[in-house]
């Protein structure tokens, strides 16, 4: 749908002051601009270059398009249609501000600026900064026409024109796509390769259940005959310990039990004999040591004194006699135990020793079941199981050699597919249509402007520029005004495409001191012949500082002046 400009108004924008310079862009006429130079007339490529791609038409640094003066509150607003739509794009420096209005209400502004930014140029213009400048300006600033773009510029152009930069678009989601399918088909891959090794491990398995190898079977019945015979070893060593335990063991714990309980005894009259002693000894220093009785005072006579302490010493030394013979006694008794239970001792050694016989019995017990199990035929239900899992494994192996298929068959396709969205592919095709109209649209301004060469763009976007006698030219070996001609041809060409394809149609057409350059007084008439020939509602303006030659073929003027270093506009 065609791009229909309405109206743009800027504040602090370069040399205008605070207050917004407006200028109506839906006049369907043609208006000349004009004033001094630096009066600011050619702001308005500016402003609508600003508004909508976030840089100037010119080679203006961006902090430089605050005006120097008030710097700040930098304010541009464009309006403009596509179709039924209504939009209009605010953009601002100091405070930044980017936003864009649709039928009223504010497009959601969460995304990142250059996200935003291609929902302007992608989703509503559909058109660049390069591809606007092609159809709607021709300037004699910095801008680069388009013979002076290279290759691969002039192509994103013609894209744009003919609306086929879409299959772009779709050959990035393609990549995205084939990406994608990679990762999935090494995935696949990976998992076929995983199921055919453990598909050979499982059959090697079941192989195994199924038959056992004689060698195998004999080294373990091997194994089995050595483990058997110190088996038979060991428990007839435990056997012949045994008896003899059985046969001594009780009676030489019965003689212990027996010394032990003498022993005893002999300890108990030893510590009577000490108390008889003692006894004795006490009454012996009684009767030495008094005369008379403590408890009754009664005079002790000498003679009974000396009486009983004979008794008393004779009585002692037959006490220490037989202390002194128990004591012989006990030391033999000691001995006698000593042996009794060192006899023991070696006693409670073999029965350690018939237990770790026992021990190693039974771990050889259990060697020769699992031996005997190992030659054993596999139990059905393990064979069964394997089996089923195999099974699965198969249906697996079949259904990832189907995707892996699928995959292969998507990634042909995908293949073709990619050939067909390359630049020699459907693009090229498209192209191919619409050269033989572009050249014959070229020439046939060129004819116009009374510049009679025979020009050809080719599918490369190269030139071939003829002249009548079919010596051939470049671009860059002409003057600037045959240059300035092929320029307008070449921009009334992609207008005309635009319109034809419906791309990026436009009602604007901006030409920016192109009378002023080095057009002739022929090249002026013949452009102003073909500026008339427009398609109506078309609104044409011409950016001069000579207006002297031209004023009288536009309907309106726009006079810029500069008083008091600020721009400001009068209408006429």
């Amino acid at each position: 749908m065609a791009i229909i400009f309405e109206h743009i108004k800027w504040k602090n924008f370069l040399s205008t002051g605070d207050s917004y310079t407006e200028v109506n862009l839906n006049t369907g006429a043609s208006t000349l601009i004009i004033g001094a130079n630096g009066s600011g007339k050619s702001t308005l490529l500016d402003a609508l270059s600003f508004a909508l791609f976030g840089k100037p038409h010119r080679e203006i640094n961006k902090p430089q398009l605050v005006n120097s003066i008030n710097g700040k509150n930098c304010e541009v607003q464009v309006e403009f249609r596509v179709g039924k739509t209504k939009l209009k794009i605010i953009r601002g420096i100091k405070p930044s501000v980017f936003e864009i209005w649709q039928n009223g209400v504010l497009i959601n502004q969460e995304a990142h600026s250059l996200d935003y930014q291609k929902v302007l140029e992608q989703n509503i213009l559909k058109l660049n900064h390069k591809s606007f400048h092609q159809i709607v300006v021709l300037g004699s600033s910095s801008f680069v026409p388009f013979m002076q773009l290279q290759t691969n510029h002039r192509r994103e152009v013609i894209e744009d024109l003919l609306d086929i930069n879409i299959f772009a678009k779709m050959n990035n989601i393609l990549k995205e796509k084939n990406a994608k399918l990679r990762d999935q088909l090494t995935a696949t891959t990976f998992s076929a390769d995983l199921n055919t090794n453990t598909t050979a491990i499982h059959k090697k398995y079941i192989a195994d259940l199924k038959s056992r190898g004689e060698e195998q079977i004999a080294r373990n019945l091997a194994k089995i005959l050595v483990y058997q015979t110190e088996i038979d070893s060991l428990m007839i060593e435990n056997a012949l310990k045994q008896d003899t335990l059985n046969l001594e063991h009780e009676s030489i714990k019965k003689t212990d039990a027996s010394l032990a309980a003498k022993r005893l005894k002999m300890l108990t009259f030893a510590a009577q004999i000490s108390a008889n002693i003692s006894s004795t000894a006490k009454s012996m220093r009684f009767y030495s040591e008094n005369d008379s009785c403590p408890t009754c005072s009664q005079h002790i006579q000498s003679e009974f004194k000396t009486d009983k302490i004979h008794k008393c010493e004779e009585k002692n030394t037959e006490l220490m006699s037989g202390r002194d013979l128990l004591n012989i006694e006990l030391a033999t008794l000691d001995k006698q135990l000593a042996l009794v239970r060192a006899s023991l001792l070696d006693y409670s050694t073999i029965e350690k020793k018939i237990w770790h016989n026992n021990s190693t019995i039974s771990r050889l017990q259990g060697s020769i079941r699992d031996l005997e199990k190992e030659n054993l035929a596999p139990s059905d239900k393990n064979l069964t199981e394997a089996e089923h899992k195999l099974l699965d494994l198969d249906a697996e192996r079949d259904s990832l050699a189907k995707l892996k298929t699928s995959h292969y068959e998507e990634g042909a396709y995908n293949q073709a597919i990619s050939e067909m969205l390359k630049d020699t592919g459907i693009k090229t095709k498209v192209i191919k249509q619409y050269l033989p109209v572009m050249n014959k649209l070229i020439n046939s301004y060129l004819q116009t402007l009374d510049f009679f060469v025979a020009f050809h763009l080719s599918e490369a976007f190269e030139e071939t520029i003829k002249s009548r006698h079919r010596d051939e030219f470049s671009y860059a070996s002409f003057s600037e005004g045959e240059k300035q001609r092929i320029d307008l041809a070449l921009l009334f060409t992609w207008r005309q495409i635009a319109r034809m394809k419906n791309s990026i149609s436009t009602n604007l057409l901006i030409l920016d001191e192109t009378f002023d350059s080095s057009m002739d007084t022929d090249g002026v008439d013949n452009l102003l012949k073909i500026l008339q020939t427009l398609d109506a509602g078309t609104a044409v303006f011409v950016i001069s500082h000579k207006p002297e030659l031209i004023e009288s073929k536009f309907t309106h003027k726009l006079e810029f002046s500069k008083p008091n270093n600020f721009s400001v506009l009068q209408k006429k």
